[in-house]
């Protein structure tokens, strides 16, 4: 495999955070940059990859950020030193106040999440509302409003939020071509929600299957996962979040709305990670999964749509429908039973997964093919032969990283932006090659087909894509 050269990043490129994202996204900038082999740095509060990170000659920083000190080790590498590039992969940092430095510094920023600092997420003062995902992207979008323009920082630019938004334009573009609908290709989001509105999807399922596993079982009281542990418990414990379609006719009792912002959204009052609800992917076909929290079914459904925000004339249902690893669901069971997490984390590397594919995309349905399926479905074979350290999940997210620096260097004076609001064709001809199979899969399945016959639910026959035929009873 070639490795192009996209750009060069003349300053210095700090990477916060080093965990399995970081250790996998180095090589990558390494690959496909042209920098200053001694202005690479990381920051950890962890020393574990110290040496790993010495042997590569990238300068370690053994220090955690905090609100106090953020602002003058951000000023230590880019205040004097022009054309850097912050890479934000780190848990509990304040991702806008570092965002926002970068921004004054003239420095470049990407990130996959909008992190609060530490306190937030399990924070028993704070009301659900307060907790939420929406919450978070509104600080972000208020800023981008207050301050428009500038340093470009790419916000939530991972596999999902990221890749995913990329998918879903895709998606659209191919539903579009295979019923004929005949139309003008999109230049503008108000383009591309018309196009959602017109082809009749209703709503968007950020699909996911996930099937590594190692050979061996999962130890008793040890959280294992293919990702951050940290990451997946945090957005696990915030209430279930789901951008609200023009369709919908009923909400759960337990779910509320928000007064002020894009009002693309509501939210339930349960943990995300115990919200469980029907959904399709290629390998499985129909199955379960979790509602958890992402800042990209909130900017899916804003983005896509139509009309005054708080009276829309169109705008899509979309959530995270997440079927994790086998041993991460044990793992869940076992964090929710015993009412605390484990002590104990573990992230599968690339050494242990013996077998399993990370089965990752958009379920667009309510149009006229029914229902489509449009995403990457890697393996940790094809992953070893793309990229090192890193296992399938992770290579979905790093290489998503990749493109949004791509994106960024050649649009270094975007301001604030969200993926959606990306060229996602030139986002995703830098992605595909680490994507393994890159797949659209037509299906029949509805939510209220293939369901257990034996206990009467309350659905709604009328129209199988209401949300209350897919939140599992």
């Amino acid at each position: 495999m070639s490795h192009p050269i996209y750009g060069q990043i003349p300053g210095p490129i700090v990477i916060i955070g080093f965990g399995s994202i970081g250790r996998g996204t180095l090589p990558l900038i390494e690959r496909h940059f042209e920098y200053d082999a001694n202005n690479i740095h990381v920051i950890d509060p962890s020393d574990t990859q110290a040496n790993f990170l010495r042997q590569r000659g990238v300068k370690f920083h053994h220090l955690g950020l905090t609100r106090e000190n953020y602002g003058d080790v951000m000023d230590g590498f880019f205040k004097d030193a022009p054309g850097g590039f912050c890479v934000n992969l780190s848990v509990d940092t304040g991702s806008l106040d570092i965002m926002k430095h970068c921004r004054r510094l003239g420095t470049l920023y990407i990130d996959t999440v909008v992190e609060p600092w530490p306190g937030f997420y399990f924070n028993a003062e704070a009301s659900p509302a307060e907790r939420t995902n929406y919450a978070l992207r509104e600080t972000v979008r208020r800023e981008k409003r207050a301050n428009p323009g500038g340093t470009t920082a790419v916000s939530c630019c991972g596999a999902n939020p990221g890749m995913v938004s990329w998918f879903v334009k895709e998606a659209l573009l191919n539903i579009a071509r295979d019923t004929e609908l005949k139309f003008e290709p999109p230049k503008c989001r108000a383009d591309w929600a018309a196009l959602m509105r017109d082809l009749g999807v209703k709503g968007i399922h950020i699909a996911e299957r996930d099937t590594q596993a190692p050979a061996y079982p999962k130890p008793a009281g040890v959280f294992v996962n293919t990702w951050s542990v940290e990451g997946f418990l945090s957005e696990g414990f915030q209430p279930a979040e789901l951008g609200w379609g023009t369709h919908e006719k009923w909400m759960p009792e337990n779910a509320s709305g928000h007064s002020e912002g894009c009002q693309a959204a509501i939210y339930i009052n349960h943990p995300g990670a115990l919200t469980k609800v029907h959904t399709w992917c290629p390998t499985p076909g129909p199955q379960y999964g979790f509602l958890v929290t992402h800042n990209e079914a909130i900017s899916i459904a804003d983005y896509f749509t139509v009309g005054d925000c708080a009276a829309p004339e169109f705008r899509p249902t979309c959530h995270y429908a997440y079927h994790p690893a086998s041993m991460a669901v044990l793992s869940l069971h076992e964090c929710f039973g015993a009412g605390k997490p484990q002590e104990h984390h573990r992230i599968l590397d690339e050494n242990e997964i013996i077998e399993g594919i990370d089965e990752l995309g958009v379920l667009l349905f309510g149009h006229a093919k029914n229902a489509y399926w449009y995403g990457s479905r890697l393996s940790m074979e094809e992953t070893r032969a793309l990229a090192p350290f890193q296992n399938a999940t992770g290579l979905q997210v790093t290489s998503a990283v990749l493109a949004g620096m791509v994106w960024a260097l050649e649009n270094p004076e975007a301001g604030i932006v969200e993926t959606d609001e990306m060229d996602h064709e030139r986002c995703l001809e830098v992605q595909k090659p680490y994507l393994g199979p890159v797949e659209g899969h037509y299906s029949d399945w509805t939510p209220i087909a293939a369901r257990w016959d034996r206990f009467q639910e309350d659905i709604d026959e009328s129209d199988p894509w209401q949300f209350r035929n897919i939140l599992a009873s």
